[in-house]
């Protein structure tokens, strides 16, 4: 199963060294996504990655960096939700719900069906769909090794979305929660939580 991480909205001082060490430990794709920031952050951000892990970083944001710096592609969402003309590539987009993960998956390399899990106010994780209507979507061929879980993913039911048959996890809170911005000043607890989850996935 494929491993996704999605980087933290904000960008942060250590963010290339983190990233380039996911990468080093069996990192499958990096999605850069950055809402509401300028170009010329990610730009700086992409030139301090090596460039070797460049075709393994799909961007959510300023699409044209996809062939200023040869990234794998771009991915779709609300914020974003057309490829440029004349695109030619990767792409990959977001869907919020079955149907629209049935309308949509086959214009697509891959798809996030998101939130596969939601938190409730007591900050407890718990399934957004049920196991019934997930295995169903397996059935029907709607959910397979193109589809991604996105949303609430963390070590905690990464094997129940490995048994369920989706393609992916997509990993963000569960990961950036294991390092402070502001306060950490190294990122060795945040790298050994992505091992644990890398040997789960495989």
């Amino acid at each position: 199963m494929k491993l996704i991480v999605t980087t933290s909205p904000t960008f942060f001082v250590e963010e290339d060294k983190i990233i380039t060490v996911l990468f080093e430990e069996g990192l499958d794709i990096l999605h850069l996504r950055k809402p509401e920031t300028s170009a010329m952050f990610s730009e700086r951000l992409l030139t301090l990655i090596p460039e070797k892990y460049h075709k393994r970083i799909v961007t959510h944001e300023h699409f044209y960096l996809k062939e200023e710096f040869h990234l794998m592609g771009i991915h779709l969402n609300a914020r974003n939700p057309k490829e440029p003309y004349d695109y030619a590539g990767h792409v990959s987009c977001s869907c919020r719900s079955l149907e629209e993960l049935a309308r949509k998956k086959h214009f697509y390399d891959y798809v996030f069906l998101k939130p596969v899990y939601d938190i409730d106010s007591d900050g407890r994780n718990f399934g957004r769909y049920t196991p019934e209507e997930l295995r169903e979507a397996v059935k029907k061929d709607v959910i397979d090794t193109e589809v991604m879980a996105f949303g609430g993913v963390t070590v905690d039911n990464l094997l129940e979305i490995k048994d369920f048959g989706f393609g992916g996890a997509v990993i963000m809170e569960d990961l950036w929660d294991k390092f402070d911005f502001c306060c950490d000043r190294d990122y060795v607890k945040l790298i050994d939580h992505f091992k644990e989850l890398k040997k789960m996935a495989d």
